[in-house]
């Protein structure tokens, strides 16, 4: 049985869930039951995909030596974007990597083949080995993903929102650091319009630019790709189509649009990625609003640079609701901050407001496995106090 208090802060909670103008950010720890590998398991299967190749496999290689042992895909095409940078200014079109010379063809080429790994890693499913199942590895044929945590979600989600009020609510901002189509296919699945800034149809062109507003459309969800899409392709002219798997056409558009790189924050400066951070900063700037955040690990500093700034900005009153594990240190920080009456963190631990608490619902204290993914949607299908008991 709760405490008078706790009872009340789950009350809210259900309040704040039930608010009209909603935003969500959801980040890669959303997809692990749908077999799509966190970044540690992702590393080691395009590790593995560029020892096929003689050049990738000799780059990657001298790459990684100047490198901690505990170095990620991100940090190999950091470290990688930046020859390609030296490469570009020097005179002969080259950069040193270890003790070989590197022309930027061959970079650009590798860089390239090492996106395509990871599109095809998240498109198809991976499994890693563990001390009860063997290694599983997706294709074209043997696909692994699948997309019926996300569905149940978006059913939850859309429910809520709706109850009692029809189409009338505005739509729900759903902005997602993950390069897999599980959002968009979910919300067509389960019948929900939603608009993504492309015109067309299986295969579009981006019309949404920086500065555009949301369309005035009656969607009821718009989905934002913080760091692109395993189905966006740029062109060498920088326009960008969505297209379809294993499709030949359009020619030209060959470069997978993903940045998965610790120096997301010079993508961020152009297009399509300026675009899609505005409107991150909008959304988080409405008024009366509720920013949720689910799977998400704070390893992004430009994304964490957003949430705080708007946070603290006079006159905001937005709240944000986080269901996380543990308590990383950027959300550590968040904690001791004036506005911190206006975060809610629900942990394994317990809920708490702020630097108050936990909160634990139960006589037992057990741990809660409510910030997971499928127990935020077992929240929004219950209520938080149902959800407890």
């Amino acid at each position: 049985m709760q405490d008078e208090n706790t009872q009340d802060i789950l009350a809210e909670l259900d309040k704040l869930l039930s608010t009209p103008k909603q935003s969500w950010l959801l980040a890669s720890g959303i997809c692990v039951d749908a077999n799509i590998p966190i970044m540690v398991p992702l590393t080691k299967r395009v590790l593995d995909l560029a020892g096929a190749h003689v050049l990738d496999k000799k780059l990657v290689t001298h790459l990684n030596a100047s490198l901690p042992d505990d170095t990620t895909i991100e940090d190999t095409l950091s470290h990688l974007a930046d020859h390609i940078a030296i490469a570009v200014r020097s005179k002969d079109n080259t950069s040193v990597i270890g003790a070989e010379q590197f022309s930027l063809s061959d970079m650009e080429k590798v860089h390239d083949r090492l996106l395509m790994s990871i599109a095809e890693t998240i498109r198809w499913g991976y499994v890693p080995a563990d001390s009860n199942e063997t290694e599983k590895i997706g294709d074209y044929n043997n696909p692994l993903v699948t997309v019926d945590g996300h569905q149940q979600f978006i059913s939850a989600l859309m429910d809520r929102n709706r109850a009692g009020v029809g189409n009338r609510r505005p739509p729900i901002n759903l902005f997602t650091t993950n390069y897999d189509t599980l959002i968009e296919d979910a919300l067509a699945l389960n019948r929900i319009s939603y608009w993504d800034g492309f015109s067309g149809g299986a295969v579009a062109y981006r019309s949404h630019v920086y500065g555009d507003k949301y369309p005035e459309r009656n969607y009821q969800a718009h989905v934002v790709k913080l760091h692109g899409s395993i189905d966006w392709r740029a062109g060498d002219d920088d326009r960008l189509v969505r297209v379809r798997d294993k499709d030949m056409y359009p020619e030209g558009f060959d470069r997978v649009l993903i940045y998965p790189q610790s120096t997301k924050y010079l993508a961020t400066q152009r297009d399509p990625f300026a675009a899609q951070f505005e409107l991150l900063r909008n959304s988080l700037g409405e008024a009366e609003s509720v920013f949720g955040i689910c799977g998400y690990g704070f390893y992004d500093n430009h994304i964490n640079d957003e949430i705080a700034l708007s946070m603290g900005r006079a006159g905001s009153n937005t709240t944000l609701l986080v269901f996380t594990k543990e308590i990383p240190e950027a959300l550590a920080k968040w904690q001791a901050e004036s506005w911190s009456n206006r975060l809610y963190i629900i942990s394994e631990q317990g809920i708490y407001v702020g630097a108050d608490g936990p909160h634990t619902p139960s006589d037992t204290a057990a741990m809660l496995d409510w910030w997971k993914f499928d127990g935020l949607t077992r929240i929004l299908t219950d209520g938080a106090v149902g959800y407890v008991g």
